[in-house]
């Protein structure tokens, strides 16, 4: 059984964050200043209702993105190591990949890394 998808509302569209599997979900729509808030919260109910272990985020459906989407991005990481998770992105867009170059935390965004401002850092 997969959890209720989760939309966030903005002028530029809805940002659709739904299971596809225990532990694993899918994001649809805009990463952007006007989602930003919205999509996060919305990310952090998602992954709450979800079961123990790793979760992976699948951003392949992601259309337009900004350097907000990516501080959604890393308050999800950060959300996560909080609670002693492992959340993972797949497909990450390449808009995000490169603002996360220029700004120098791209290391982030991989596998092991992490938030500055969390233990471990």
């Amino acid at each position: 059984m997969t959890e209720p998808e989760t939309h966030s509302e903005s002028r530029e569209g809805a940002v659709q964050i739904a299971a596809t599997a225990p532990g694993r979900y899918s994001v649809r729509g805009p990463l952007t200043f006007a989602t930003a808030r919205r999509a996060c919260e919305a990310g952090i109910r998602a992954f709450s209702a979800a079961p123990a272990g790793a979760l992976e985020v699948d951003l392949s459906a992601v259309g337009a993105s900004d350097s907000a989407g990516l501080a959604v991005l890393i308050e999800w990481l950060a959300w996560a190591r909080r609670r002693g998770r492992e959340l993972h992105f797949a497909q990450l867009p390449e808009t995000v990949r490169a603002i996360a170059r220029i700004s120098e935390v791209e290391g982030l965004l991989e596998p092991g890394a992490t938030p500055a401002g969390t233990p471990g850092r």
